[in-house]
């Protein structure tokens, strides 16, 4: 009897252990991904899957024989036209805010097509979104701005 008391506390003593020391990264969200470049596509590929109807991307095109660099995202989804526009403005914007040089982005729907320049969207945001540190605040100002609808519309005109 003792000596399975002592195998069950030698076993709970390891298990809290491999867990305390655990170094995952998905702890530490999208942001880890923070600065990539768009010719790496691991950090893209993350990136991209972990966003907005990320289960509905059916390929992922990178642009990096010439410069302006970019990427093509292909959706496979059928939705309205403002949740297209709503997901465009979020994956753009964590795109542009996480990849260092990407400078447009193209998403195909099923039935729609959206292209959107780096320069597009910040001037619409009026920010750097280079400068954006975190998650928190990336989401707060997406927010912000998807709750006006003409201004929505404004960015895609």
């Amino acid at each position: 009897m003792k000596q399975r008391i002592k195998f069950l506390f030698f076993l709970s003593l390891v298990v809290v252990l491999l867990i305390g020391c655990s170094t995952n990264k998905d702890h530490e969200g999208i942001f880890q991904f923070k600065d990539s470049y768009v010719g790496d596509n691991s950090a893209v590929g993350n990136i991209v899957k972990q966003l907005q109807s990320g289960d509905s991307l059916k390929e992922i095109e990178l642009k990096t024989k010439e410069k302006p660099y970019g990427m093509i995202l292909n959706y496979n989804w059928l939705e309205s036209e403002q949740k297209y526009k709503e997901t465009v403005i979020n994956n753009a914007t964590y795109l542009f805010a996480l990849v260092k040089n990407v400078d447009w982005i193209s998403f195909h729907f099923n039935n729609r097509e959206y292209k959107i320049t780096k320069e597009e969207i910040q001037t619409w945001y009026g920010k750097n979104l280079s400068e954006v540190k975190n998650e928190d605040d990336l989401r707060k100002l997406i927010q912000k701005y998807l709750k006006e609808e003409p201004k929505v519309n404004e960015l895609f005109q």
